[in-house]
This record gives C-alpha cells, structure tokens and sequence, in this order.
C-alpha cells in the first residue's frame, strides 16, 4: 500500500534519534488504536472503509440516476472545508483536464467563500444550465455556506418550482437535529447523515464526500476498497508501519531540528487539491495549544519557478514530503525535429512521464544537499482506489503524529474566534454588545 522512504532524511538525523521517536510514535498508535485519547468521540473515521453501509453507496448512485433522468448538468456543493475539500481533491484529481464527458454533470463548488463576484458568476452559470445542490453542513448555519445555500436554493425554487426543487436539492447533515435538517423534513429533501462521531476533516468517506465524487461519474466502491485495503495494512503494529514511521520522522524532524514547516510536494497538477486537503487535516488537528508543523505545498515542476528559490536557499526551517506516483495513466512521446532548434532531440523517443521523474530525481538531490530532509510518500498511480487509500493514510497518520506532539487531533478550538468577530461587526442578534469593542481594534 502506501510506501514510505526515509532515506531522504539519513543525512540529517541520527538513527538513534529515529529509533526514539519510532517509539513515541508507537505509543501513540497505542492511544489511537486503544480509542482512549483526547478526542476519542470523533474516531468513527477509522472504521469507514469497512462500515460503510450498502444503503449510502446505493442512495448516492440512486441520486445520481435520478437526477441523469432529469437532464442535470450541473451540480453545486455547498460546503466549507471538510464538508468540501475532500471530494473537491477527488473530483479534481481523476477528472479529465480540459474536456468534460458527455451525460456527466459537472460538480462545481460554492459556500467556501464569501466572494460576492464569485457567487454571481456562479448563479450566471447556474441560469444557463439544468441545476441540482447537494447542501453539506451538520448545522446548516455557518454563514458561508448558508449564505450560498440561501442563493443557490432560490434560484432553483424560482427556475423549476418548489416541488420540483424539493428533487433537486439533497442535504448531507446531521442525523436528527440542526437547520438544515429542520429545513430538509420540511421541504421533502433526501437526506444523507453525517455521523456524529467523524469531525468534518475526516469525513471524506462518509456521503460528505462519497455522494459528490457518485455525482461526479466516479467509482466510490473502488476508493472505499483502496481505504479498506490502506486499514488493513495500518492495523498491523510495528516499527515497519508506514503512518508510524510518517509520524516519527515528521515529529523527529520538528521537535529536535526545528522544521517548523512541511511541504506537501506534489509533480501532478491532478493534485493539487489533494494538498488544500491535508493542509486542512494536519492544520486544524496539530495547530493549538502553541503546537504544530505548518503545512504548506507546492506543485512541481510549475512552482520550482516560484518557490524552488526559497526552499533551496531560503530559510532553513522546511521538510519536504513528496508524493511519489509510480505510474501515469496516459503516454505521450515527445517527438523528433529535423531542426531542433529548441535542442531536445535527445529527448526524442522519450515519455514526458520520463521527464518529469527524472526532475523529481533532480530535486530530490538538489533540495537534500540544500538542507532540506525529504520523506517520500509513494503510490502507484492516481485512480480511485489510490485515493481512498492515501485519504486513509493521511487520516490515521495525522491521529498518531497529533498524539506524538501532544495535542488532540480531533477538535478545532481556533476556528471559533474569527466567527465571533465577524458576527459583531455583521451585528448578528446576540452579538451586537461587542461590535464596538471590534471597531475600536481594527
């Protein structure tokens, strides 16, 4: 499954170091495993690829077919970080770049900002196509996404009325309580839950994400298969394990070297989504309490023409972890020219794939002798199954790593703050006692 290569990091830290924090690591998976651990209310996640229930997969394809009766064509999600993020970098990741397949809707996402040009650029698109929402939020009022959810919902009402509306509006929330699923009994929404016990960051295998990614035309049995084959591996203890080993090395390189910085590297534009995923994941499970590895990242080879300055020669305060894809899933040749002025015949006959792995290999040595340890992170090609298996691997690795740096992985004390403020400023009824407080510090 998951492959991890530390050898990127030998010349940097000790092997007894390493052994040290293999332990911690661990004893970390031990709190993990064991469900004792701060936050242990929020561990349904580790169960999902194996509990997911027939029902949710077949009530996601049932959506799917429904609305491919009616001529859907475009879907918008409503939802804010992982209500969205998850299925955003699946979606993103397997989808064709620049075509879009006939008879599949396209999946377009909104409630993520608060961009008044955005919001209308979307309703432009939105009155030139056959619309449908699915609606993400366990509350149903956190402002982004009830803001969109409030616009995009009266279009549809006023475009194709309110029974109709009522079928193409399908709510993932909570289960009894909230809003949205007040709202949902009262208009007739489908509805699909989102389990109490998975915090929204790890919610990307339940229908959060699963019924986006169905929407969307893609295999969510193969990613649940490729996070339950990822469980299995990780359910097996010991200093081999790759999300303790991940963890480990990570925390080694943070605690005793001082890298207060990981970047996520990845050599596909396919995935950079993935990135604005585990950016969120490791950001708001390791970021409190003082604590934390910030999480960056950057797409090469793109940003070696941006970034690549700094992280060889700036700052010595960054780790890097690269996602290593074995495989590509198209070939092109790069081809012969009778002139070659632009000098790259020696290339003829080649694979671009070829290239851009020999520019991974390149880096890998030019940022190491730079001061630069880097953790390789390998799969073998980008699919559906690939993905489920490193959503898992990134969610289990994240619980153990949050436990070795002592904090707790599952809630988001932070996130509160900002809302507070902008609630006083927006005079929201409660908060109106503190907007002058607001005014006098801005």
């Amino acid at each position: 499954m998951i492959k991890v290569n530390l050898t990127g990091c030998n010349s940097f830290v000790k092997e007894a170091e390493y052994k040290n924090y293999l332990g911690k690591a661990l004893e970390a998976y031990d709190v993990l495993s064991s469900e004792k651990g701060a936050g242990n209310d929020f561990l349904g996640w580790k169960t999902l690829p194996v509990d997911v229930d027939e029902d949710i997969i077949s009530g996601c394809e049932a959506v799917r077919d429904d609305w491919k009766a009616r001529g859907v064509d475009l879907v918008i999600v409503v939802g804010i970080g992982g209500s969205y993020l998850g299925a955003r970098c699946a979606i993103e990741a397997l989808s064709h770049s620049f075509v879009h397949p006939a008879g599949v809707p396209k999946v377009v996402f909104a409630g993520n900002n608060l961009s008044e040009d955005y919001l209308a650029e979307l309703m432009d698109l939105a009155a030139q196509s056959n619309t449908a929402c699915v609606v993400i939020s366990k509350s149903g009022t956190t402002t982004e996404p009830a803001v969109a959810f409030r616009i995009v919902k009266e279009h549809i009402e006023k475009t194709y009325g309110k029974q109709e509306a009522s079928a193409r509006i399908v709510a993932v929330t909570d289960a009894a309580r909230g809003a949205l699923k007040t709202l949902s009994t009262q208009e007739g929404y489908r509805t699909f839950v989102v389990p109490d016990n998975v915090g929204g960051r790890f919610s990307v295998l339940t229908p959060v994400g699963l019924l986006p990614i169905c929407l969307a035309g893609f295999d969510i049995r193969a990613m649940l298969k490729g996070a339950a084959d990822e469980r299995e591996a990780l359910l097996q203890r010991g200093e081999d394990n790759a999300a303790v080993q991940y963890a480990a090395m990570r925390n080694l390189l943070h605690s005793e070297y001082g890298k207060a910085v990981e970047i996520l590297v990845t050599y596909s534009p396919k995935l950079v989504y993935l990135a604005e995923w585990w950016k969120q994941l490791y950001g708001e499970s390791e970021g409190k309490d003082g604590k934390g590895i910030f999480p960056a990242s950057v797409t090469n080879t793109a940003d070696l023409h941006s970034m690549g300055q700094f992280i060889q020669e700036g700052s010595r305060v960054m780790f890097e972890s690269v996602i290593k894809v074995e495989k590509a899933t198209r070939e092109v040749v790069i081809g012969s020219d009778e002139q070659n002025l632009d000098c790259l015949n020696y290339l003829a006959g080649q694979r671009v794939e070829h290239c851009n792995a020999m520019a991974q290999l390149g880096v890998r040595v030019a940022h190491i002798d730079g001061g630069v340890p880097q953790i390789e992170l390998g799969i073998e090609k980008i699919d559906e199954f690939w993905l489920g298996a490193i959503f898992y691997f990134f969610e289990f690795a994240c619980g153990v790593s949050a436990y070795v740096l002592g904090v707790n992985p599952f809630n988001q004390p932070g996130v509160e703050a900002y809302k507070k403020n902008m609630f006083a400023l927006l005079r929201k009824p409660g908060y109106e006692a503190q907007t002058e407080e607001i005014l006098k510090r801005i």
